[in-house]
């Protein structure tokens, strides 16, 4: 609202000044560049200071002329040009926008506007679902922290399902058909926390086991073929014992390597080239 008064004052002040001077019918034109305020007088005249006029003076948003003794002297376009400057700066527009906006030799004010208006409106439209998300997150937590243990427990094994139905289940309903998926994503729900666990357990060991075996460089050591042996287990875990064939592990394996998704796990797990080592592990010992 200050900012609306320092707007209507200073237009206000252009029209008495173009005006007033000219006496009857005299050249509005020709009164206007009479009109001439120092930096005190229009930092007055527009709620603003004086440091702030000097400082739009040594960016360049806002440059008046100098009087002989060097002193600024703004006259009527510098009036209006400020005046833009503030109704730009009340909606929020960066100097940097702004500046831009007035450079601009097409620079239509209601144009400009119009094109932040548009844009606080995405912004709104996109924190109003970032405050959504988070309200869910926190009644979520709050929901959680009254949980059991078994209830977290629980709660944690369908998380892990979501979890995979969103990166991997159509791709994975797709190759292998809805009820396999079913049935693994069943036996996940249906694991109890000391098989979840060893489930959990084992997928670490993998990752350190891949490490320390593609430090040696070789796929058909013993410990290659422990690796090898550790990653069916873990497979047969997911797709459930019928379903596991070595041919089957060996396509998987061939898989990751044209998969972004599997080789950003395992390479960020143990390192550049992990999922190319695991896939010749694979193919030596399985």
């Amino acid at each position: 609202m200050a900012n609306s008064r320092k707007e209507a004052c200073l237009a206000s002040s252009v029209a008495r000044n173009a005006t007033g001077g000219a006496q009857g019918a005299g050249d509005a034109s020709a009164a206007a560049t009479q009109v001439s305020y120092s930096t005190k007088q229009l930092a007055e005249l527009a709620g603003v200071s004086p440091r702030t006029l000097r400082y739009y003076d040594s960016i360049g948003l806002l440059s008046p002329s100098r009087d002989a003794n060097g002193y600024r002297s703004y006259g009527t376009r510098d009036v209006r040009r400020l005046q833009h400057i503030l109704m730009l700066r009340n909606c929020r527009l960066p100097l940097a926008a702004i500046e831009r906006a007035l450079c601009d030799p097409g620079f239509d004010l209601r144009g400009t506007l119009a094109a932040h208006l548009d844009s606080l409106c995405a912004q709104q439209s996109s924190l109003q679902h970032t405050i959504e998300t988070v309200r869910k997150a926190v009644a979520g937590l709050e929901a959680y922290e009254e949980m059991n243990d078994e209830q977290k427990f629980e709660q944690l094994k369908r998380q892990s399902v979501d979890r995979f139905e969103a990166e991997y289940g159509a791709e994975a309903r797709e190759r292998y058909g809805s009820k396999a998926i079913d049935e693994a994503n069943e036996r996940f729900l249906g694991m109890d926390r000391a098989t979840w666990e060893s489930k959990e357990q084992l997928e670490a060991d993998i990752k350190s086991t891949l490490a320390a075996v593609m430090r040696t460089g070789d796929a058909s050591s013993p410990e290659a073929a422990r690796l090898a042996a550790m990653h069916a287990q873990w497979i047969r875990m997911h797709w459930g014992e019928g379903a596991y064939t070595p041919d089957a592990h060996r396509a998987l394996a061939q898989g990751y390597l044209t998969d972004a998704r599997f080789v950003d796990y395992y390479d960020s797990a143990a390192g550049e080239g992990a999922t190319t080592f695991l896939n010749e592990v694979i193919q030596a010992n399985v």
